[in-house]
């Protein structure tokens, strides 16, 4: 048997909680999975997971051995890694957790030039606005424009995110444009449904602070949808510069009540707290952090 690999099954199965996704996660099967963690049993004489025909849990002794091997294993990651960061380049794939628009804006346009500087690393991205689970999912790293809740993860700032108003000229002559936020409650608002106070929008103007509630016939969890329907007219959306700088260019939207500042949601990379972070990740982090605080 080999143990490490067992251990490495082990502990995915019990971050995943499943055998099958921890087979899918190392090329294999939910049966060669099962296997490894019973052989791993048989090895040390002791029952690590108490299984039913639909869930598995860990035994007092399995909880114990299962930081054992997070600690070993961790351990001999970070000692190959120290190696390699002294003989190679960085190799290896990272896979990215993002929000759609983040992927879509930000990252899309640079990432040939990291490809350019890093040849041997790959990326697996994964775009979605929902929170993802770093364990869970095998997530390396993970790009939030939220506080960091979890002390076992480490926040790289990455970019100041103040959010902006903007509507369509069609919206805007039909229904006029509001000068303060108060103004707001007269208008049809797109609502980002991920926040957690989707339906307050807060200003800052002459150290003022402004939460005005906000209400409108379309909400979405996903920014780039509502910025398809602020084309069309619908109403006025709150988003990043980033995200509507090209249309505002255009001409196809406008940037409006431009004297008081939004709400600011910085973006930060989020990423596992280790004594040595792999050198993928700090290569990839470090890369990013560069390239938009340009």
């Amino acid at each position: 048997m080999d143990q490490l690999s067992a251990m490495r099954a082990f502990v995915r199965v019990v971050e995943t909680g499943s055998f099958s996704a921890t087979g899918k996660e190392m090329n294999t099967s939910q049966t060669t999975i099962s296997k490894k963690v019973a052989a791993l049993e048989n090895q040390i004489g002791v029952k690590l997971l108490t299984r039913s025909s639909r869930d598995h849990s860990l035994t007092p002794a399995g909880s114990d051995y299962y930081q054992t091997c997070v600690n070993i294993l961790s351990e001999l990651d970070e000692a190959e890694a120290k190696v390699r960061s002294k003989t190679t380049q960085p190799q290896g794939t990272i896979r990215v957790a993002a929000p759609v628009a983040f992927g879509r804006f930000l990252l899309a346009p640079i990432i040939a030039e990291f490809f350019q500087h890093y040849p041997d690393i790959k990326i697996d991205l994964l775009l979605s606005d929902k929170h993802v689970n770093l364990i869970s999912e095998g997530v390396d790293v993970a790009i939030r424009a939220k506080n960091l809740e979890d002390s076992s993860f480490v926040a790289r700032h990455l970019l100041d995110n103040p959010m902006h108003l903007f509507a369509s000229p069609d919206y805007l002559n039909q229904h006029g444009e509001p000068k303060q936020p108060n103004d707001l409650t007269n208008h049809n608002c797109l609502i980002y449904s991920g926040l957690k106070e989707a339906h307050f929008w807060h200003f800052n103007h002459k150290n003022k602070a402004y939460s005005v509630p906000v209400k409108g016939n379309f909400q979405s969890d996903n920014g780039d949808v509502l910025l398809d329907v602020a084309l069309t007219g619908v109403g006025i959306v709150f988003l990043p510069i980033w995200m509507a700088k090209e249309q505002v260019t255009a001409g196809r939207l406008r940037h409006i009540m431009t004297a008081y500042s939004g709400q600011n949601l910085p973006l930060n990379a989020i990423y596992s707290q280790r004594r040595y972070t792999p050198l993928k990740v700090r290569c990839f982090v470090d890369f990013l952090k560069q390239k938009l605080s340009e």
